[in-house]
């Protein structure tokens, strides 16, 4: 049985440039086909076998999107820890944590990494090789995270197998206060860590492992089969990489996949005449 969902698809204040890029009120909200974004994140995860899905936002148009699309609404936190922490007391684990910018997650990418979690963890997270993702996404631009095994890149997947991932999250949450001073979070690590850092011999696994004991808790890695799962839309040119990738790999009209309905609509009036 799978476990349950959590969306995060709350706004981290301002602006967000995709939303601006398209001129819709939030990014979850871009069209992709006949789909919202949103739309295309809950569909991977029911194909996948999730039957309870919940999106964490406060923005009225992705709540209303949610619950059209048959989700549990939830109240989006000051970010995406604490709204993950708020899922995992409404929902328990285990627990699926996604976002709603994965506009290319596929259900078997789901199936595969709960599959392969090992026994005991109490926390996953899928993540990809460079090589890989290049390979799946070339022109993608992703932010990457070097090791002494390699080059890696997250894939906004998480699972919180047990209750003692509150604790993972709880870490997490606060790595995010401590954004703006980077020597507390690398301070995290420990000495002994850091200096295997520095000196290239610590490896992601390691280092995962290392942060889940010091959290009291079994995290452990799982590297994604599929490159393309570390695509989300962060920027205007991830938005234009997956409407090319589902162009090409769907078979979609590109100028639909271009232009939103928003859009369309008004160059339709406008050849009309009407205002």
């Amino acid at each position: 049985m799978m476990p349950s969902a959590v969306i995060l698809a709350g706004s981290r204040g301002g602006e967000d440039p995709v939303a601006a890029y398209t001129g819709v009120a939030d990014k979850a909200l871009i069209t992709l086909g006949r789909d919202t974004m949103l739309a295309r994140v809950v569909s991977a995860l029911a194909e996948a076998g999730v039957t309870r899905v919940a999106v964490a936002a406060n923005a009225a148009g992705v709540r209303h999107e949610a619950e059209r699309l048959g989700t549990t609404p939830l109240p989006a936190a000051a970010g995406p820890s604490a709204s993950t922490a708020s899922a995992l007391d409404a929902l328990g684990a285990p627990l699926l944590v996604t976002t709603g910018d994965h506009a290319l997650l596929r259900p078997e990418w789901i199936r595969d990494f709960v599959v392969r979690v090992p026994t005991g963890a109490d926390v996953a997270v899928l993540l990809a090789r460079r090589q890989s993702i290049e390979a799946a996404a070339p022109g993608s631009r992703r932010t990457y995270l070097r090791f002494s095994d390699g080059d890696w890149s997250g894939c906004n997947l998480f699972l919180l197998a047990t209750p003692r991932a509150m604790a993972a999250v709880q870490l997490w949450q606060a790595v995010e206060r401590d954004r703006k001073r980077p020597w507390r979070i690398v301070g995290r690590l420990g000495p002994g860590l850091l200096l295997r850092y520095l000196l290239g011999c610590l490896s992601l696994a390691d280092a995962i492992a290392a942060l889940g004991k010091r959290a009291g808790i079994v995290a452990t890695v799982v590297e994604s089969q599929d490159g393309l799962a570390a695509v989300d839309v962060d920027k205007p040119a991830d938005l234009d990489f997956v409407r090319r990738h589902l162009a090409a790999d769907l078979g979609l009209d590109k100028d639909i996949l271009q232009i939103e309905p928003w859009a369309r609509a008004s160059s339709s009036q406008r050849q009309r005449g009407e205002p």
